[in-house]
């Protein structure tokens, strides 16, 4: 519910009409905090506004990935916004519910990250799927486990889920606890970089052929 003028006006003591730029500015943490607590959504933009770079650097801190971290600050934001109802500005300012928050954030992000990398080891040593390859499939998976090697941590995890498990992007999400979102990209990245290295690769000269 959004605060609006005819809210607040015969109140002296409730919160100005944040819509109001020079306003936005002035308002202190106990006043967002208590615009949060009434479901202001204008005092949510606030306070990520004043309180996004913390979260974000403490998400660094504990991930050491930046990109990670800018995950985590948008579900430390999305988690205060959804659980508004449960915070009592009397218990504490704003910014440490917040942090207590990032922390339950960054845990389960790590949580998910070493789920990731187990999920991405045991499908690398899957054994093929058909007994019956024939020398080209065998060379594409050894072609593809080259190029895999190759690329960053989270997209080669999401690509390996995908090429040897046989996971859906939808399926990826849920195992890994990333957002659907997250691992398209890291997939379109991935794959992207595939082929320019493959294309790199085919283009060179054979066994240091002149050709001129």
């Amino acid at each position: 519910m959004t605060v609006t003028s005819t809210d607040v006006r015969p109140d002296p003591g409730a919160l100005p009409d944040t819509r109001s730029g020079a306003l936005s500015d002035t308002l202190s943490d106990e006043a967002i905090g208590r615009g949060l607590a009434r479901g202001d959504e204008h005092c949510l933009v606030l306070a990520h506004r004043r309180w996004a770079r913390l979260v974000h650097t403490l998400a660094v801190r504990s991930l050491g990935d930046p990109r990670e971290a800018e995950d985590v600050t948008q579900q430390v934001f999305l988690a205060a916004w959804r659980g508004r109802a449960g915070y009592r500005p009397e218990r504490g300012p704003v910014p440490a519910w917040l942090v207590g928050i990032t922390r339950r954030k960054t845990a389960d992000a790590l949580t998910a990250r070493t789920r990731r990398l187990d999920l991405a080891a045991a499908a690398a040593l899957m054994p093929p799927t058909r007994t019956d390859e024939g020398p080209e499939h065998v060379l594409d998976r050894i072609v593809v486990t080259r190029e895999l090697a190759r690329l960053p941590r989270d997209q080669r995890d999401v690509l390996t889920l995908a090429y040897f498990a046989d996971l859906t992007q939808a399926q990826i999400a849920d195992r890994t606890g990333l957002p659907l979102g997250t691992v398209k990209s890291h997939a379109r990245r991935g794959l992207q970089r595939m082929r320019r290295s493959l294309a790199t690769t085919a283009a060179a000269p054979v066994g240091g052929e002149n050709t001129d």
